[in-house]
């Protein structure tokens, strides 16, 4: 029976693993009957982790196991997200968990879930622990594969022992190394020196056999010290190996998270973009994922270091024609492909305030969990010694109304150190906000500038560190990064976000720059402490929208292809800048928002006058007049929808 290309190229990649005999019998273990249940490898960037996968999931499956793999970089990092996923990879039921464990159950004796590149799941790390893994029938193992080890929060699980292994790996053997090099077609004599000057590193020596393919006397390569530094190996490659095109596509796609046909047609419009697109398939660095092509991290992190400081006018270009491409990808997206452009726009986006919150590079040293009935003393104390007699009286009635809205932080001993409070606009009941008056004050902003149906408002109502309050501090970042989750997880029903903390100056730079703003009348004073009140409205387009705005805003680019200037309140047309009444902004910046969408005069009476307005509907129609005067030539943009409003034409890109 004749080989398909895909087992043909599976053989291939077989043929060229060497070393790893102890990691292996450390993953053989999962198999047993009385081996670990978990087995977590770490390991640097381009240690060879996913190659390590791929050979134990063929010797798995050989041996009668089921192998589910899972990439994190393609699944939303919410709980949602992973279910459907998992869903989708073992068919059954819709992603419940109780289904999917069901399902697991019956699909074999032994299956393993392989999760890779888990370090961007570090949002999820309480609930795997938590939650996933528990839920998981007795058949089922799990490995994890990332660049560092658990937290220490999982080897403190009461009854884990040697269920739960941590693996650290490390680079091959100058042996192993040298072995490696001639399966990948280095003769013996230059295989020996680039195995030492490689220390070892796989995708390091992946890359030197390439360019030796590509140059058989390795001169280039002889003449730059090597020393373990793939970045100088990626430079190389770059500047020295393959043609021009190629080299091209390869530094264009890399300050992407990931390329489509679609997206290198939008970066290089003077190619053929299928033709990019399966050149940069067959480099040996890049992997052909579901959604995209993915070039290595470290491989694409050393190239954009590099183009970003020999040539930062073109990596600019890069970054805003991948913008633009991606932003009109995204409107047309469904629910179960928002998440990629998310992730997408995330990647452009360099603010590390932004980056770091929902792609952190380390695992925090402090873990947020969901308090529990035993955790009272602990966060009672914590209040009263920050918050007066009012405040502390309040705060607590929510503990023992909704104790589901409170988390704690807990360092690596297990002891609560910190809280915070996150409460739902639509899991309250009305009277009881009127028990609280920072959530009172929120509420009256709502009623006087409502939602649209169906959004939803988050009030961070408090967080505390037993140590500092409410200043900036350890147990701060921990509760933000968990909070990122919360945007995740309400995404796109949030709208808005409210919070207050009696040191708000300490953070108001940061949270201006995130869209946060100051609501000074809404600020109150409890037991002779001031709690000011900030607002971040995301908009209509929720996280997404939020995300794709701060991504433009770094990159200097409009939306709706530069048609409104919003810091400047001011249209931008072919014939040149024209300014706006804050009426007028106000309708064509809501239009804006959903752009593509039919908006009613309801809406917009709503949105834009506010709902203390009591005139006709009329008087949008006198401000559309206007700004279609304004917009001149450009006027067909703004649409009539007949018997509904008015609606913002996208203009085609």
């Amino acid at each position: 029976m004749a080989q398909r290309m895909s087992d043909l190229l599976a053989i291939k990649a077989q043929q060229a693993f060497v070393g790893r005999d102890a990691e292996l019998e450390v993953l053989r273990s999962l198999l047993a009957q009385q081996g670990p249940r978990m087995v977590h490898i770490h390991g640097i960037a381009g240690i060879g982790k996913t190659s390590l996968l791929a050979r134990f999931a063929t010797e798995a499956r050989a041996s009668g196991a089921v192998v589910v793999r899972l990439d994190c970089r393609q699944i939303e990092p919410t709980a949602s997200g992973l279910l459907r996923q998992l869903g989708l990879a073992i068919g059954g039921e819709p992603p419940d968990a109780d289904a999917l464990a069901v399902r697991l159950g019956g699909l074999g004796a032994v299956v393993v879930l392989t999760f890779d590149t888990v370090e961007v799941f570090r949002l999820l790390d309480t609930w795997l622990r938590q939650v996933f893994v528990p839920m998981l029938p007795e058949n089922v193992r799990v490995l994890f594969l990332g660049r560092e080890p658990p937290s220490s929060a999982w080897q403190a699980i009461p009854g884990w022992g040697s269920l739960l292994q941590s693996l650290s790996l490390k680079p091959l053997s100058e042996p192993e190394a040298n072995q490696l090099l001639l399966k990948l077609g280095v003769n013996n004599e230059e295989s020996l020196f680039f195995a030492q000057s490689t220390h070892g590193h796989p995708l390091a020596l992946t890359l030197v056999a390439a360019a030796f393919r590509n140059e058989p006397s390795g001169r280039w390569l002889r003449a730059t010290p090597v020393q373990y530094a793939l970045e100088e190996l990626a430079h190389l490659f770059l500047t020295d190996v393959g043609d021009a095109s190629t080299r091209r596509v390869l530094e264009g796609a890399s300050v992407t998270r990931r390329a489509t046909v679609s997206l290198l047609g939008a970066l290089f419009p003077d190619l053929a973009p299928l033709d990019a697109y399966e050149r940069l398939s067959q480099l040996p660095f890049v992997d052909n994922a579901s959604d995209g092509l993915i070039i290595h991290d470290a491989v694409r992190e050393a190239i954009t270091r590099s183009l970003h400081a020999n040539d930062p006018s073109r990596y600019l270009e890069y970054r805003r024609a991948a913008w633009r491409q991606l932003n009109s990808e995204a409107e047309a997206a469904g629910s179960d492909d928002l998440w990629r452009y998310t992730a997408d726009m995330l990647y452009l986006i360099e603010n590390p305030v932004v980056r770091e919150a929902f792609f952190p590079t380390t695992a925090p040293p402090l873990i947020v969990e969901q308090a529990k009935p035993s955790d009272d003393e602990a966060i009672t104390q914590i209040i009263h010694r920050h918050d007066g007699r009012v405040a502390a009286t309040a705060l607590l009635l929510w503990w023992h109304r909704l104790p589901q809205a409170f988390s704690v932080v807990r360092n690596r001993e297990r002891t609560v150190v910190g809280l915070s409070c996150k409460l739902r606009s639509d899991a309250i009941e009305p009277t009881w906000a009127q028990d609280d008056p920072v959530i009172a004050n929120w509420c009256d902003h709502l009623s006087q500038k409502p939602m649209a149906a169906g959004e939803i408002a988050l009030y961070c109502r408090r967080w505390l560190s037993i140590v500092g309050g409410d200043s900036p501090s350890e147990v701060q970042a921990a509760v933000w990064l968990d909070l990122k989750r919360t945007y995740m997880e309400l995404r796109p029903g949030l709208r808005r976000v409210y919070l207050t903390a009696c040191n708000l100056a300490a953070y108001l730079s940061v949270a201006q720059r995130l869209g946060f703003t100051l609501l000074p009348e809404y600020g109150i004073e409890l037991d002779g402490h001031h709690y000011p009140t900030a607002m971040l409205d995301f908009g209509p387009g929720s996280v997404d929208g939020w995300l794709s705005d701060l991504a433009a805003a770094e990159l200097g680019v409009q939306h709706a292809d530069d048609l409104i200037d919003v810091d400047a309140r001011e249209l931008v047309l072919v014939s040149g800048r024209v300014s706006l009444t804050p009426l007028e902004f106000g309708v064509i910046h809501h239009l804006h928002a959903k752009q593509g969408k039919a908006v009613s005069r309801r809406d917009l009476l709503r949105d834009v006058w506010g709902t203390t307005y009591e005139g006709g509907s009329n008087v949008v129609d006198a401000v559309v007049r206007t700004l279609r005067r304004k917009l001149g030539k450009q006027s067909a943009q703004l649409e009539t929808v007949t018997g509904v409003g008015y609606r913002l034409k996208p203009k085609r890109l």
